[in-house]
């Protein structure tokens, strides 16, 4: 009997024993590391758009904002007509007027401003987009408004005249003039400097150039366009590819045969040079010139070759206008009068004009039947809108 009780003993703390140890586990657990949550990341901030990246946007908004029609007015700086110029520029939506002679001619200069005035207000009451007032102060032959004694005593001289009596340092000092004098009567465009390269007092540009060689006319451009960029007038670089020792394209077709090395060489240094100085405040005007080392059949004005030299190998981004398109030497190339349609087909921004009322409506015409496309006029406004921006209208 006593054995049997010690077997049951033994038996008793064998089974015990398990428990035991692994209550001792339980109640004494290894001792672990404690587990720190992870710290909560913070939200990204997207960074601030850009000065450049809102300004672009302002455009595309304004640009999606208007409609066929006016889009294609936009693209429209043209002469002032003898009548109904304010209610034309809501009728046609116009992007800008150039003045001329007859158009400055007697007035005084608060009559110049009010006259003006009413055309902006014409604009703002339409689209609300400002327009471009333009105007050829080139100075020596071409005056339109200082050859007003109302408005100046005397004519601007011209840059070769300037620069015979004082160097840049008059030519700057005309220009800051020149520049002072539109602004206060409403222009915010002009249409120079004449980037043309002659020395030959023979050759029809001659007067209106700078007169002296393709490094000195580039050096000369460089700083008319960077004071004209300072005193916010627009500028424009005249007349690319560059007019050489060609005929007067207002009377007739001139056909230059020069080699593109020629061009490289010398007509395009200032107009590069023009490009770098005035940043998105200059512009460039096409001439009738036929180019034939790039495109032998058409003005370089209508030619997509010329304007693809501009934008690709010499990289202008900027507003490409045409050269006035009433002019006769592009009056034939196209048959149903649709002149205006070929200048934008070929790469131009703005299209100059005495003959609006009849290519304003042969454009949209062209966009509703399929024959040039909207893409075409929303580039093309685009840049317009975006240069209209860097002159501080919009």
């Amino acid at each position: 009997m006593k054995r049997f009780l010690t077997a049951a003993l033994a038996a008793l703390l064998l089974l015990t024993l398990p428990a035991c140890g692994l209550l001792e586990k339980e109640e004494n657990p290894p001792s672990q590391e404690p587990v720190s949550d992870p710290q909560p990341q913070e939200p990204e901030v997207p960074a601030a758009p850009t000065p450049e990246e809102l300004a672009a946007q302002q455009v595309e908004e304004i640009l999606s904002s208007l409609t066929l029609e006016e889009k294609v007015g936009q693209l429209f700086f043209v002469r002032v007509p003898e009548a109904d110029a304010a209610a034309d520029v809501s009728a046609y939506h116009l992007g800008g007027y150039i003045l001329f002679g007859r158009d400055t001619a007697d007035k005084t200069a608060d009559g110049l401003i009010q006259t003006i005035q009413s055309y902006q207000d014409a604009a703002a009451a339409d689209t609300g987009i400002p327009l471009l007032i333009g105007v050829d102060e080139e100075g020596g032959t071409v005056v339109r408004v200082s050859s007003n004694p109302h408005l100046r005593a005397s004519k601007f001289r011209s840059p070769q005249s300037a620069y015979a009596a004082g160097g840049m340092e008059a030519v700057l000092a005309d220009t800051r003039e020149k520049d002072i004098l539109l602004s206060a009567l409403g222009f915010n465009v002009n249409l120079a400097p004449v980037a043309d390269v002659s020395t030959d007092p023979d050759d029809f540009i001659y007067d209106r150039s700078f007169g002296q060689t393709a490094d000195a006319t580039a050096d000369y451009v460089s700083q008319v366009v960077s004071q004209m960029a300072a005193d916010n007038m627009g500028s424009v670089l005249k007349h690319f590819p560059g007019y050489g020792n060609n005929v007067d394209t207002h009377t007739g077709i001139a056909v230059d045969k020069r080699p593109l090395e020629t061009f490289e060489t010398s007509d395009f240094l200032p107009f590069q040079a023009g490009f770098q100085a005035g940043g998105g405040k200059t512009a460039v005007l096409v001439s009738h010139n036929i180019m034939t080392a790039v495109d032998d059949s058409l003005p370089a004005s209508l030619s997509p070759a010329v304007h693809d030299l501009l934008r690709d190998d010499l990289g202008f981004s900027g507003v490409v206008m045409t050269d006035d398109l009433a002019m006769e030497a592009v009056a034939a190339y196209a048959a149903d009068g649709a002149v205006a349609v070929m200048a934008l087909e070929a790469g131009n921004d703005l299209v100059i004009t005495t003959d609006y009322r009849t290519q304003i409506p042969k454009v949209i015409e062209a966009v509703e039947g399929g024959t040039l496309s909207e893409d075409t006029i929303d580039t093309a406004c685009r840049r317009v809108l975006t240069w209209k921006q860097e002159l501080g209208l919009i």
